[in-house]
């Protein structure tokens, strides 16, 4: 059961002029998230099969998209709201390289004080709209000495050192089964096709394991290390919920981190969020490039 998913009180949602009916008490999972399907179904021409996550310094791709829809996420049922600055809070529908997609500009997280169900219900509603692909991006710190502000990663696999798995509990067997699979969280051939297109463009790029923490405060110089002997490229605050809720819908993920700063004990320098901003903004020509070239290469096998 999602128990404490924040559902509007009222019987209906008028969006786009369109009213839609949803719960107005907490249902299962499941019914929840076919209700915000429903809504997000009937606000587009066309239901997106691609999915995209855009994190912290990185919404500037919701930009290009071509004749866009968008929708605050106060206005989504079932959907939380992030008050992290970098993070716009809103949901876009419309058209990258002649495909369909819809874009996260901004997510929230398990350390605002969010379950990790309702960090994942985005997902959820994606999978029953008709999405079978994910994009996944965050900004990172290196845990890999190698590493350099600025640098773009393409994620091989994960670490999960939440302390917590969005999966918990009785198992929404609509969606997935009890045990699933997580031996190619981020597809291989999708992985493959990135280093394609990054190399089409002549852009470095990394490939390695992304940590999650819970978080908020930055990962200690000893966490750090811990994660590098772990087999940890970079470390951060998100993505593997939505990874791991995204493989037991049957979703194919493909993610990428920008590293934005060198994790504790790798710099002389203090960690802050502003240097997060800042080196997203200066490899943001970079990263839109990759992704739109990667969308475009997608296509061709959607």
């Amino acid at each position: 059961m999602l128990s404490n998913v924040r559902m509007p009180l009222a019987i209906s949602t008028v969006l786009f002029g369109v009213t839609v009916t949803h719960p107005t008490e907490t249902s299962d999972l499941f019914s929840q998230a076919q209700a915000t399907a429903s809504l997000l179904r009937n606000t587009v021409d066309t239901p997106p099969r691609v999915a995209m996550i855009l994190g912290s310094g990185l919404g500037a791709l919701a930009d290009e998209l071509v004749d866009p829809t968008t929708i605050d996420y106060r206005d989504i049922p079932g959907f939380p709201v992030s008050g992290i600055e970098g993070h716009a809070g809103c949901l876009v529908f419309g058209e990258l390289e002649g495909v369909d997609v819809v874009v996260m500009k901004g997510r929230a997280h398990y350390y605002e004080g969010w379950s990790m169900k309702e960090v994942t219900f985005p997902i959820r509603a994606f999978s029953l709209l008709g999405v079978d692909h994910l994009v996944v991006t965050n900004s990172a710190g290196g845990a890999d000495p190698d590493y350099i502000p600025g640098d773009l990663m393409i994620i091989s696999d994960h670490l999960n050192l939440t302390g917590d798995n969005p999966l918990r509990g009785p198992n929404e067997s609509d969606f997935g089964p009890r045990f699933p699979d997580m031996t190619d969280p981020y597809d291989s051939e999708l992985r493959e096709l990135m280093h394609q297109v990054a190399a089409d463009l002549d852009v470095s790029i990394k490939e390695g394991v992304y940590a999650g923490m819970a978080g908020p405060t930055y990962e200690t110089p000893a966490e750090v290390a811990m994660v590098r002997q772990g087999g940890g490229d970079a470390v951060g605050m998100s993505t593997v919920p939505e990874v791991i809720v995204a493989n037991h819908c049957g979703i194919k993920v493909a993610g990428v981190s920008c590293i934005t700063n060198m994790a504790a004990g790798l710099s002389d320098q203090k960690l802050s969020h502003s240097e997060v901003k800042e080196t997203a903004d200066r490899v943001r020509e970079t990263f839109v490039g990759v992704i739109r070239n990667f969308v475009a290469a997608l296509s061709q096998r959607l």
